[in-house]
């Protein structure tokens, strides 16, 4: 069934199921959100698109688990761009990272196909899917080798050896009036007794159809502005039934903060403190969001002094 006063807009994830068969997936569409990550930084369009496939990747793979708190998707390797973090939280917090050489990320663009992205801007190394529960829970992480052409094959590659998942990921990242936006389409094949009295044979149809129905999307339908989630999800799969549920709104936002960097300054001795001064100052940028903080170097250095103080045992 079309949902049209449910998933309107951007920013969101739209879980869905379908009616007639045992699949299940979920929809995300960034605008804002991905624009203001990826802007915060000057990145060449080709490291602002792999880092924004990633960013939707890691909110849209995240609804596969049940829990509070993160899920980092991190790649590692000995390309162009040599670290790709995407940071999600349950609470619908996306913030994001890229390290690359300019020069050779310039060269890449200059002679790279567009249907291989990953090898050319990556080359080979690892990729690293985490769910970070807290200090008192265990993190669970799989990891995978950067295979494939695009991200999205990384991902599949993830979802088949680390969680043996039958799934499917459809995803777009491109500019629109010059903004970047993003989407995808998640689907996954649901394990165990069929509830709704599928044949194994039926249920293997169900999945190659659906597989084939997204495969047919358009990069412009996942990115159109004025194309609801819940309409391209019926104009997708209206033949199996689709429903639509609530849906859970995403949002740019990092975790750094003053106090935050305060913390890491009192990490440092005086020479590492004095070898940071510079006109007088500490500054200290966020790798994520590149919000700048600017500290007092005696401030600093007294506040540690003092914290060295309190620390030290009395006899």
């Amino acid at each position: 069934m079309p949902a049209s006063s449910k998933g309107e807009g951007d920013d969101l994830i739209l879980p869905f199921k379908f009616e007639v068969a045992d699949i299940r997936g979920r929809l995300a569409r960034l605008g804002p959100a991905l624009d203001t990550v990826l802007k915060a930084h000057d990145y060449p369009d080709a490291v602002a698109k792999l880092l924004g496939e990633a960013l939707i990747l890691s909110a849209t793979i995240a609804g596969t688990f049940k829990f509070d708190g993160r899920f980092v998707l991190q790649a590692s390797t000995n390309g162009p761009i040599s670290l790709l973090i995407a940071d999600f939280t349950t609470d619908g917090s996306l913030r994001g990272y890229a390290r690359f050489d300019e020069k050779a990320v310039a060269k890449a663009e200059s002679d790279m196909t567009i249907s291989a992205p990953v090898p050319r801007l990556m080359g080979t190394g690892h990729l690293a899917f985490t769910v970070d529960q807290g200090a008192d829970m265990e993190n669970y992480q799989g990891v995978v080798a950067v295979e494939g052409a695009t991200m999205a094959d990384c991902a599949h590659e993830y979802l088949r050896q680390s969680e043996q998942l039958a799934a499917a990921v459809r995803v777009e990242v491109g500019k629109v009036d010059g903004n970047w936006r993003g989407g995808a389409i998640m689907l996954e094949q649901l394990a165990g007794a069929s509830a709704h009295d599928r044949t194994e044979e039926e249920a293997e149809d169900d999945w190659h159809r659906a597989m084939a129905l997204l495969g047919s999307v358009k990069a412009e339908e996942m990115l159109d502005v004025d194309l609801a989630g819940g309409a391209l999800l019926y104009r997708l799969f209206n033949e199996d039934g689709v429903r639509v549920y609530e849906a859970a709104a995403l949002q740019a936002k990092c975790r750094c903060s003053a106090a935050r960097m305060e913390t890491v300054m009192a990490s440092f001795g005086p020479e590492d403190l004095q070898s940071m001064v510079v006109d007088g100052q500490i500054t200290a940028t966020c790798e994520f969001c590149n919000a700048v903080y600017v500290f007092d170097p005696d401030k600093v250095a007294s506040q540690n002094a003092q914290a060295d103080q309190d620390q030290t045992p009395k006899e």
